[in-house]
């Protein structure tokens, strides 16, 4: 940022861009919250129904006691480029947070997965979150029953730290010729994690994401960026939008307004510049 009292013509260019910017941020994600993206189920002693909402599925029967203080973040560069307005949104909300997610990897499944199996019990014991939410990345790759192991396993490692988990499903996203081999492991990723929550309804909880992108990457829905992988600013805020509002019916997380956090610094963020978002 320019600290002179006096800004050229370019400056007042460079900061009328901004500010056009970052008012197309709020306006998406006020936008959405118009078209009902984030959904207004109501909760049941057994959970969401989705039946008669259209909603998302969470799974887990009931809610914590107290709100949680803290949260970390988990998942791959889908997540990482999500973790910036995550921040944001959590911190105007008076919550704590850290992301570990990570490109390249991020994952709980098979060998490549090794690297956060090292990471999260140092995370865990370091930064002591009341809430662990992983994005299932899109590396978890392996069959059914592998990937339900590593949702046991990641269960147990985050319970056993005094934490609760939620497992949240991936947007969609393209899959390229890097993907293509492992698009069997990819779609079924989702419903493993699903079992597993099911099974331990009072140890995690599961959110299916596809009430707010959909299920087609090449809608505007899904709100992908060019590579139609990952999210640009206007996209990655709407899912914090989205996801903060998830935290407050699990968990009794009170979301900060979006105008408090969407038009922040976050949104100058390297991991979007590297996208090409604009």
């Amino acid at each position: 940022m320019n600290n002179e009292t006096t800004a050229s013509p370019r400056l007042k260019r460079s900061a009328r861009r901004t500010a056009g910017f970052t008012l197309a941020v709020a306006a998406a994600v006020l936008g959405l919250t118009a078209c009902g993206g984030s959904g207004n189920g109501s909760d049941t002693a057994v959970g969401r129904d989705t039946a008669a909402t259209g909603d998302q599925q969470a799974s887990g029967s009931r809610k914590s006691d107290t709100k949680p203080d803290k949260l970390l973040w988990m998942g791959d560069s889908i997540g990482e480029v999500e973790a910036p307005a995550l921040g944001a949104a959590m911190k105007a909300g008076h919550m704590e947070f850290r992301s570990m997610a990570a490109a390249g990897g991020g994952g709980v499944v098979g060998e490549i997965a090794d690297s956060t199996w090292k990471t999260l019990p140092k995370e865990l014991a370091s930064f002591k979150p009341d809430v662990v939410a992983y994005q299932i990345s899109t590396y978890d790759w392996g069959t059914p029953d592998e990937q339900r192991t590593a949702y046991e396993r990641l269960v147990k490692t985050v319970n056993d730290a005094g934490a609760e988990l939620l497992i949240v499903s991936a947007p969609p996203f393209k899959a390229d010729d890097f993907y293509k081999p492992h698009e069997a492991a990819i779609k079924t990723a989702p419903k493993s994690a699903k079992d597993v929550a099911d099974k331990h309804p009072d140890m995690v909880r599961f959110l299916d994401a596809a009430a707010l992108w959909g299920t087609d990457s090449a809608a505007a829905k899904a709100q992908r960026s060019k590579d139609g992988i990952h999210s640009c600013q206007q996209g990655s805020a709407a899912f914090a939008k989205w996801f903060g509002e998830e935290l407050g019916k699990q968990y009794g997380f009170t979301p900060a307004a979006v105008d408090k956090w969407a038009t922040g610094e976050w949104t100058g963020d390297k991991v979007y510049s590297r996208l090409g978002c604009q």
